[in-house]
């Protein structure tokens, strides 16, 4: 059986290899994760375990603080930020459990917008097709797990950015609730919005990582029984506009579902997604909240270099109104608990994480409008569960050309639940 020592090894050679055109990373550990591989054998010898994270190698996002360097978050303007004091809540739960930590993975500028470039760092390649956008803002971790340079990687969820790049890249990524693990040492896009959550090939890997960053102690995930499950189909708005390679799977998956005795049945929330889109007309809850992060800079009115993609809305969002985010603040909290509500008769909501697979970098670069529609796109049905206070996991669908995601959302706080349920399906798709 390979070591841990020789399964990082052969990740870093093949690091260094590329080490001239390297986008899926933006820093690498080297020596700090030969040292905590070497404790992990050390400990296995003794016949001592941290858990089932003790040895797995684990990538973080450049927006979790490490100890002793600048977070630079996906921009240059990151890169002369006073060294962080201390890791991230979340990065010392992993080194505390005996992950291997392997380097930070690139990401969307400020973890703003849903494709995946970077015009500073580069855009990594797709793990499925380097042609290909990888989705982001995760864009780094979706490819690290898909091409296997991490066992396991984090990302951060503010509308979609853990599920999108899971999607994409055909691997498994789950959103917890909001607040569930601790927001300290990662750098904000909305503290309302954000979560941060797993990348793995696994739902029983991001259950375990899930356990450890909220502080958990991680347990093997009972299986639930399908039969008798109710599964709620939200058809209507979020069905629109689907490929149809996409939606021919999501409709093979539920028929998988349905065979095995779960209650599928429709379950309408349009009016509640209609009213928080006229809510929140004005500007997004991230864009405003985004605003307030970087209301330094923006001020200034000098050119700085930043994507306009991402200096635009928050630009735009500095010019609105307290009255106005506090209108939409309320307003959300109203329709979540409607949706709690709403939710409670059903066990989960299933739907494709992303109605597109991914397209290619080249296409959206030369087309404006076409880039505009597939971020709209991509975000649609994911940031659903930030918009309402749910926790959501990304699986990938069987036998697809390109991968997509089929989405499971769960009432706030459910997540071991929905993890439980999440872990039966992935097992009835992989038989």
């Amino acid at each position: 059986m390979q070591s841990i020592r020789d399964h990082l090894e052969i990740i870093l050679s093949r690091l260094a290899n590329r080490a001239a055109d390297e986008k899926v990373f933006t820093k690498l550990y080297a020596e700090a994760a030969r040292a905590a591989a070497d404790a992990s054998e050390a400990r296995k010898r003794a016949g001592v375990t941290l858990g089932p994270l003790d040895g797995t190698i684990v990538s973080i996002k450049d927006l979790f603080d490490v100890a002793g360097e600048a977070t630079t978050a996906g921009s240059l303007m990151r890169k002369t930020a006073a060294p962080a004091l201390r890791d991230a809540a979340i990065v010392g739960r992993l080194r505390q459990a005996g992950a291997v930590i392997i380097g930070k993975t690139n990401m969307t500028e400020f973890a703003f917008t849903a494709i995946g470039d970077n015009m500073h760092y580069g855009t990594p390649g797709n793990a499925v097709d380097p042609s290909r956008i990888p989705g982001g803002s995760s864009s780094g971790a979706g490819v690290s797990v898909g091409e296997g340079t991490s066992e396991i990687s984090i990302g951060s969820d503010t509308g979609g950015s853990i599920r999108i790049p899971a999607a994409l890249n055909g691997v498994v990524g789950f959103k917890p609730t909001a607040r569930r693990v601790p927001l300290s040492g990662a750098f904000p896009l909305s503290g309302t919005l954000d979560s941060i959550g797993p990348l793995a090939r696994t739902v029983s890997q991001c259950a375990a990582a899930d356990a450890v960053m909220a502080g958990e102690v991680p347990n093997e995930l009972a299986a639930i029984p399908l039969a008798g499950l109710r599964i709620g189909i939200p058809r209507g708005v979020l069905f629109g506009d689907t490929q149809g390679e996409v939606a021919a799977a999501f409709e093979h998956c539920l028929g998988r579902i349905g065979a095995t005795g779960a209650h599928i049945t429709e379950l309408s929330i349009d009016d509640l997604i209609a009213d928080l889109r006229t809510a929140t007309k004005r500007g997004s809850i991230a864009a405003m909240e985004g605003a307030e992060v970087h209301a330094d800079w923006l001020a200034t009115g000098a050119p700085v270099a930043v994507d306009p993609h991402v200096s635009g809305p928050l630009a735009r969002a500095t010019l609105l109104t307290a009255p106005t985010y506090i209108r939409a603040l309320r307003r959300r909290s109203v329709l979540a608990a409607a949706m709690d509500e709403r939710l409670a008769s059903v066990d989960v909501l299933a739907l494709p994480t992303t109605p597109v697979t991914a397209p290619t970098i080249a296409s959206l670069a030369e087309d404006a409008e076409l880039r505009e529609r597939t971020e709209g796109l991509l975000l649609r049905n994911t940031q659903v569960a930030n918009q309402f206070d749910l926790c959501a996991i990304s699986l990938p669908m069987p036998a697809m050309t390109l991968p997509a995601g089929l989405m499971l959302v769960a009432r706030n706080g459910h997540d071991r639940r929905l993890l439980r349920i999440a872990a039966s399906v992935e097992a009835l798709l992989a038989s």
